[in-house]
């Protein structure tokens, strides 16, 4: 019932920007946090970066300075403003948020997007 939708992947040079978006749908409630997290091949699922409801902003170290994470005007949608890019940046990115999605049941839980892949060239 819950549903991350991610859009903006693609292929850029070094130096290049991207941005990508996530739009969530369906029964989700409650939302605390949204955020954005990515896997390279053979890597873990890390953090980017993280954005809660109150606006607080937290961000892997290797794209400080060069990532932005926002919300969207109606707090279902959160993005990725990626600057500077980098060849080590490439990876499968995937949107994140912690919410409410069965209000039978009001506990926090995680819910990801299918994924979309960002690939920086050198």
């Amino acid at each position: 019932q819950v549903q991350l939708v991610e859009s903006g992947g693609g292929l850029v040079q070094a130096g290049g920007s991207l941005r990508l978006s996530c739009a969530a749908s369906g029964s989700i409630s409650s939302i605390y946090a949204m955020g954005w997290y990515r896997q390279a091949p053979g890597k873990k699922r890390d953090v980017v970066a993280t954005i809660t409801s109150a606006g607080r902003t937290n961000y892997a170290d290797s794209v400080k300075g060069r990532f932005t994470i926002s919300r969207g005007d109606a707090k279902n949608t959160v993005y990725l403003q990626m600057n500077s890019l980098k060849p080590d940046d490439t990876a499968v990115y995937y949107c994140y948020v912690r919410g409410i999605g069965d209000s039978k049941r009001p506990v926090w839980s995680d819910y990801w997007g299918q994924g979309t892949q960002v690939t920086v060239s050198s």
